[in-house]
């Protein structure tokens, strides 16, 4: 995997990003109560304070959970809520090396259709129905990982020229643009809300 991400919006945990599979797996597991930037720097923060330049499955896995808990809530926390991404963090990397061998890009390698990848996408700890279709929406827009039906496995995120999503950044103005996009997501819920 080599691909110019932008999702971090610092040079060079965007460089891990686009280099290294399970660096994005993990950006876009900590993507969510924090702004988008924030979550996709964490796989870098990990691998700077693990003292490498990519992370490992392996080796995150089978960390001890309380010294790895301390390693993301050091300062600046890797996540607003460090001690319960820390955990989730790992859970994905057993995951990971139980069904994968400790491989993330297998997780999407020859895989026959986007139906299927959603799945094995959604079966991963953490990943829900939506964070998977923004995943395969990441993975067919900027990886080129573009098995039958992706566009339909990942629903509206996979739409071309939607500005929904971290699949849809790819620098400062498509992150604005999804910035402004979630703002109407927001403003429209509140105003749906009964008083």
């Amino acid at each position: 995997m080599d691909a110019n991400l932008r999702l971090a919006q610092q040079p060079d945990a965007d460089a891990l990003l686009g280099r290294s599979p399970l660096a994005a797996l993990v950006g876009m597991l900590l993507d969510q109560q924090v702004p988008m930037e924030w979550a996709f720097a964490g796989p870098y923060t990990i691998a700077e304070r693990l003292g490498g330049d990519d992370l490992d499955a392996r080796e995150i896995a089978a960390y001890e959970p309380e010294a790895f808990a301390a390693l993301l809530s050091a300062k600046p926390a890797v996540h607003r809520y460090p001690g319960s991404m820390a955990k989730r963090v790992q859970q994905l990397c057993q995951y990971l090396v139980e069904h994968y061998d400790g491989d993330a890009a297998a997780v999407w390698e020859g895989v026959g259709s986007g139906k299927e990848l959603l799945k094995r996408l959604q079966d991963l700890p953490g990943f829900g129905k939506q964070k998977a279709q923004i995943f395969l929406a990441l993975l067919g827009k900027q990886l080129g990982v573009r098995p039958t039906g992706w566009r339909e496995a990942a629903g509206a995120y996979g739409e071309q020229g939607a500005y929904r999503s971290a699949a849809d950044i790819t620098g400062p103005e498509s992150l604005a643009k999804v910035r402004a996009h979630k703002q109407e997501l927001k403003a429209a819920k509140k105003a749906r809300k009964p008083l």
